[in-house]
């Protein structure tokens, strides 16, 4: 059986104010062609289908698109809602539409009879159990674990006692006849070892989301995970995976290696990952040095949005002259030596103000915050003497 992994879309997200839809377009067009060249049984798609719980028509109507040319040529698709989806939206519109047409789609915590567990018979007759989860938020975890288990589950239980009762109860099946199905289990969930991607939800990758990969259990031929944004395994007692996102949400991803896995799979033995790249995305660089040093370097950056780092004092236009020589910079930022800290004051700050005139004073002000701009001095006079004039004809 012949599996592709992908996960954290994002469909909808926006980067310092620019659209990407165009690049979505593109990465999912290029995941389906992936899907069609390796010719997969199986496409699990592991949570975070949107950047928003409130998704624009445009975007739904992508990601729906996408669904079904997935779904094309008999293959199986399985979905399952992520920390930035609309769980109710997937369970309410999303799961009845898609599932007429042979979808598997889980918005919210399912017991193993009520959909949490899928028995996927594929075109060639081979059989895959998924144990679906989508992700589980500390608020809801107390109710997914009744809902699950069917048992009232005590308050003080922590996430991760909850979580792991929740897949051991769904992966009970793996045990008993496991040499006659591949099986899977599908979250979105946080594991402890494993590395940010950068574009994450702190809050939802935080120490009282992290679970222990020994959650998972050695009958599992695979583990297809999604929320973490790197592409990566995690040790633990079944080949354990992160696809990673498609396309790099923000700068802190620009080192990611957008792509798929494509997972080799047969009962009764380990699964075999390899990664696919997946293009279309446009690259995210950042360039740190003086005005004329970044934009050498970025000139030579081709369409790349690019985060500017500059070891400039601040002046008045500076991020405009980065953005008329370099038009992709989509953020201008000082480095730590030349950043401007409101309130910080300089040594000599304690001198008395009496008798120094208003130039002299906003002279001081710009010193003491590392602005040398001739331009913004003498705009202040310009300002200055306009007032006064104003109040010495009143008078």
């Amino acid at each position: 059986m012949k599996i592709l992994h992908t996960s954290d879309w994002h469909v909808g997200k926006v980067l310092k104010g620019r659209d990407r839809y165009d690049e979505h377009a593109a990465v999912l067009g290029s995941i389906v062609a992936t899907a069609r060249d390796e010719d997969v049984d199986l496409v699990l798609v592991a949570g975070d289908l949107f950047e928003t719980s409130a998704p624009t028509s445009q975007s739904q109507g992508l990601v729906m698109r996408t669904l079904l040319a997935l779904a094309e040529d008999g293959r199986q698709v399985a979905v399952i809602a992520g920390n930035h989806d609309n769980a109710g939206l997937v369970d309410a519109v999303y799961r009845p539409v898609l599932g007429q047409l042979g979808m598997h789609v889980l918005g919210l915590p399912k017991r193993p009879d009520a959909g949490g567990v899928v028995a996927i018979r594929t075109r060639a007759g081979e059989e895959a159990r998924v144990a679906a989860l989508p992700f589980v938020s500390h608020r809801f975890a107390v109710r997914a674990a009744e809902i699950v288990m069917h048992e009232f589950s005590e308050h003080s239980m922590d996430y991760a006692r909850q979580f792991g009762q929740i897949v051991r109860l769904l992966t009970a099946g793996f045990a008993t006849g496991a040499d006659d199905a591949v099986n899977i289990v599908m979250a979105h969930a946080t594991l402890l070892g494993g590395r940010r991607g950068g574009g994450e939800r702190e809050v939802q990758t935080s120490l009282d989301y992290e679970l222990p990969a020994s959650i998972f259990p050695a009958s599992a031929h695979y583990v297809a995970l999604g929320h973490l944004h790197r592409q990566q395994e995690i040790a633990g007692p079944c080949p354990i995976f992160y696809s990673g996102a498609p396309l790099p949400v923000d700068f802190g991803e620009e080192n990611n290696e957008p792509s798929v896995l494509i997972v080799a799979a047969a009962p009764g033995i380990r699964a075999d990952p390899r990664s696919v790249p997946v293009t279309g995305a446009r690259r995210l660089k950042t360039l740190r040095g003086t005005l004329d040093q970044v934009v050498e370097e970025g000139e030579l950056a081709g369409d790349a949005y690019l985060r500017v780092v500059l070891a400039e004092s601040a002046r008045a236009g500076l991020g405009d002259e980065v953005r008329e020589k370099l038009p992709n910079t989509l953020e201008v930022l000082l480095d730590d030596a030349h950043r401007i800290r409101p309130g910080a004051r300089s040594a000599g700050d304690g001198r008395s103000r009496s008798g120094r005139s208003p130039a002299q004073l906003f002279g001081d002000f710009l010193s003491q915050e590392g602005v040398d701009d001739p331009r913004v001095t003498a705009m202040f006079s310009e300002l200055l003497d306009e007032v006064t004039s104003g109040a010495e004809g009143g008078a």
